[in-house]
C-alpha cells in the first residue's frame, strides 16, 4: 500500500483537526496580511506563535512516525483553508501568490526554545521538503494563473522563460495542472470557475482578432467600401505569429460544405454504426485517421505502426459487436499511441515525429478527428497534455517551441469546436465564407 493511499485511508487525528479548525476560524476573522504572518510563524519559522495549544498540536503531529511522508498533505490542506477563503473573494485573491512565496523564504529567527528545539528543526525540514512536492508545484501554478488574471494582458513572454510561466494561457490544462489527488470539492469548484473565465476571455480576444482580420481582408479586396482603414488594431492573442494564427483559424473554423472536421466526424460516426464487428470498426478507424496524414509520411512507417497498434488493441474482442465502451477505450488507447502513454514512462516519440513531419496544425487536426468522433475522451487528451506540460515545465521556451505551438493550436481548435465561440457572423457560412487573411496592414 502506498503512503498516499494509507494516509487518505486513515482517520484525521484530533491534533490535525484542531489545527484545521483553528485556521478556519482565523481565516474567517482576519485579514490576509494577518493570516500570512500567522502562517509564517506557525509553519516557516516555528517560533513565536501566540497560541500554545496549536503549537502543542503541531508538535505532536511532527513527532508522529512517517511524518516525513504525509506532512505534505496536512500542510497542503492548511494552505488551502486560506486559499479557498481568498478564492471566494475577488479582492483577496492576490494574497495567494504571497502565501506560495512564503515557502521560498528561509527562517529568519533563531531557535531559542530549548524544549521545542527538536520539533522546530523537524518542522523546518518538512516545510522545506514541501517545496519539492506535487502539491506545492500545483499551488505554484495556481498562483501564476491568479497573477496573470490580475495583470490580464497578452504580452509575449521572452524566449528564456520556462514553459511553466505560460500555464494561464491554457485553460484546458487547469483541471489537471491546478489540482492534485487530495484536492477537495471546493478547490475543484474554484478551478472550474477560473477555467471558465480564462476560456471566455480567450474566446473574446480571438473573436475580436478574427473580426479585425476579416475587415482588413475586405478593405484590401475593396469589398467593403463603407469601412474605414482607421479602425483600432487588435493584437494577436496567442504565442503564434500572425501567419500561423491565421492558418490555424482557417484550418479549424473555415467551412467548405462537407469538408469541416465536424462534417468528417459525423460521416465517420454514421459509418462506424454500420460496422458489424469490432475488427471492422478498427479497420474503418484506421482509414479515418490516415485521411488526415500526408501519404508520403504515412507510407514511411506511421501507417504500419498505427495499423499494428489498432490490431493489437483488445484483439480478444475482434469478433464482438462494437459498442460505446469499446469505442471509448479504443480512442483512449489511440491517444496513448499518438501523444503520450500515461502508463508507460511517458514516451512520446511518435508525437514529436508527427509534429516534425506534419506540423502542429495538421497534428492538432489529427487529434481533433478523434475528439469530434468520441467526445468522451477529450478529458483524457487534456490529461496527456498536462503530463507533457509538467514534464517540460522548467524548460525554456526557445527549446520547446514545438510543444508551445501544439498547445496554442489546441487552444484554438478547442475554442472553435467545443467552446462557445461562433465566428459564423464574421466569416459567414457555406459559399459565403470569408477566409481570414494576413494583409499588409500594421498591427
Amino acid at each position: 500500500m502506498s503512503i498516499h493511499t494509507s494516509y487518505h485511508n486513515r482517520a484525521t487525528t484530533i491534533d490535525e483537526q484542531r489545527l484545521y479548525d483553528h485556521l478556519l476560524t482565523c481565516a474567517a476573522q482576519e485579514s490576509p496580511d494577518e493570516l500570512l504572518a500567522r502562517f509564517r510563524a506557525l509553519f516557516i519559522e516555528g517560533v513565536g506563535y501566540p497560541d500554545p495549544v496549536i503549537t502543542d498540536a503541531l508538535d505532536t503531529i511532527l513527532a508522529t512516525p512517517d511524518v516525513d511522508h504525509y506532512f505534505r498533505y496536512i500542510l497542503n490542506r492548511c494552505c488551502y483553508i486560506l486559499i479557498n477563503r481568498w478564492q471566494a473573494h475577488h479582492q483577496l485573491q492576490q494574497s495567494i501568490p504571497h502565501l506560495v512565496r512564503l515557502f521560498a523564504d528561509s527562517p529568519s529567527q533563531r531557535v531559542t526554545e530549548f524544549s521545542r528545539s527538536r520539533s522546530i528543526r523537524r518542522l523546518r525540514q518538512v516545510s522545506q521538503k514541501f517545496t519539492a512536492t506535487e502539491q506545492y508545484l500545483t499551488m505554484g501554478r495556481l498562483a501564476r494563473v491568479i497573477e496573470a488574471k490580475r495583470q490580464y494582458q497578452r504580452s509575449e513572454p521572452g524566449l528564456n522563460q520556462p514553459l511553466g510561466t505560460f500555464i494561464s494561457r491554457y485553460p484546458y490544462l487547469y483541471e489537471h495542472c491546478l489540482l492534485t489527488e487530495d484536492s477537495d470539492l471546493e478547490q475543484h469548484r474554484h478551478v472550474r470557475r477560473i477555467q471558465y473565465e480564462a476560456q471566455h476571455n480567450f474566446e473574446v480576444d480571438l473573436s475580436h482578432y478574427v473580426t479585425y482580420r476579416v475587415r482588413q481582408a475586405q478593405i484590401g479586396k475593396g469589398t467593403a467600401p463603407n469601412l474605414t482603414t482607421n479602425f483600432r488594431s487588435v493584437p494577436n492573442p496567442t504565442l503564434l505569429n500572425d501567419k500561423e494564427l491565421v492558418a490555424s483559424i482557417n484550418q479549424f473554423a473555415y467551412r467548405r460544405a462537407g469538408h469541416s472536421y465536424q462534417d468528417l466526424a459525423q460521416r465517420f460516426t454514421l459509418q462506424s454504426r454500420a460496422s458489424m464487428t469490432y475488427r471492422e470498426f478498427k479497420g474503418d478507424l484506421y482509414d479515418y485517421i490516415c485521411g488526415g496524414v500526408d501519404p508520403g509520411y504515412g507510407c514511411r512507417q506511421f501507417n504500419r505502426l498505427l495499423d499494428q497498434n489498432l490490431k493489437n488493441t483488445f484483439a480478444d474482442s475482434d469478433d464482438k459487436q462494437v459498442n460505446d465502451f469499446l469505442i471509448v477505450r479504443t480512442c483512449s488507447q489511440l491517444l496513448n499511441f499518438l501523444v503520450v502513454d500515461v502508463s508507460a514512462s511517458k514516451q512520446h516519440y511518435i508525437f514529436i515525429d508527427l509534429i516534425n513531419n506534419l506540423g502542429p496544425i495538421l497534428t492538432t487536426g489529427l487529434l481533433l478527428r478523434i475528439l469530434l468522433f468520441c467526445r468522451k475522451v477529450k478529458p483524457q487528451l487534456e490529461r496527456r497534455f498536462s503530463l507533457l506540460f509538467n514534464h517540460y515545465e522548467t524548460v525554456k521556451r526557445d527549446s520547446i517551441e514545438w510543444l508551445i505551438k501544439m498547445l496554442e493550436n489546441l487552444n484554438i481548435a478547442f475554442s472553435l469546436n467545443f467552446g462557445s465561440l461562433d465566428l459564423s457572423h464574421v466569416m459567414g457560412t457555406g459559399s459565403q465564407t470569408t477566409k481570414v487573411a494576413v494583409v499588409k496592414y500594421p498591427l
